[in-house]
C-alpha cells in the first residue's frame, strides 16, 4: 500500500507542478491538499477514485478535508480496502460525501443546525455552528469538528475536519 500512496502523491505533485508552471500561481483545492503533508491519505484516495481532474475544475467546491489522523481512526484495513480498484465506487461515494458544489465560507454557515446536501445527493450532512465552532454530523454517532476553516482556493474552499464522514445514515438535525 505504501507504493500506492507514493505513486498517488507523486502523480499529484507532477499535476500540481504543472498547474504552477503556467505562471498564474493560483492553487486549486487539489494543489493545496497535495502540498500539505496532513492530507496524504486524502490525496491518495482522491487519486484512486479518479476525482483529481474534477476537483481541479472550476467549481465552486467546498471540501470538508479529513486529515491523515482522521483516516487512521477508521477500523484497520478500511483505507486499504477502499483504495482497491474493485471498491472505486464505494470510495467515490465516501469522498463525494465530503464535497459541496458551492463555495461555503464559515461565515456562510448559519448559526444552529442545518442540513446540507453534499455532491453525494443521496445523503445529507447536518452542520451545526455554535459558540464552540462548527461540527458536522454524518449520522454515524461521532461528530466531525472543523479544526481549520476557510482555506481559500481558486475553485472553492477547504474546511479541515478531524473525522472521515461516512455516508449511509441520515443524521438528525436539531
Amino acid at each position: 500500500m505504501t507504493n500506492k500512496f507514493t505513486l498517488a502523491i507523486a502523480a499529484l505533485a507532477v499535476t500540481a507542478s504543472a498547474a504552477f508552471a503556467d505562471g498564474h500561481g493560483k492553487k486549486t483545492i487539489v494543489d493545496i491538499a497535495a502540498g500539505d503533508d496532513r492530507f496524504t491519505t486524502l490525496v491518495a484516495a482522491v487519486t484512486a477514485a479518479g476525482l483529481v481532474e474534477t476537483l481541479q475544475g472550476n467549481g465552486p467546491f467546498t471540501v470538508y478535508a479529513p486529515v491523515n489522523d482522521a483516516f487512521a481512526t477508521l477500523p484497520d484495513g478500511t483505507v486499504e480496502t477502499l483504495l482497491k480498484p474493485e471498491n472505486k465506487g464505494q470510495l467515490t461515494n465516501v469522498l463525494l460525501y465530503h464535497v459541496d458544489d458551492r463555495k461555503l465560507m464559515a461565515a456562510d454557515i448559519p448559526a444552529g443546525s442545518t442540513y446540507f446536501k453534499p455532491v453525494l445527493t443521496s445523503d445529507r450532512l447536518c452542520i451545526t455552528k455554535g459558540a464552540d465552532g462548527v461540527k458536522i454530523d454524518d449520522g454515524s454517532g461521532t461528530m466531525a469538528n472543523v479544526i481549520i476553516a476557510d482555506i481559500k482556493a481558486n475553485n472553492g474552499v477547504i474546511h479541515v475536519v478531524d473525522k472521515v464522514l461516512l455516508p449511509g445514515t441520515r443524521p438528525a438535525c436539531h
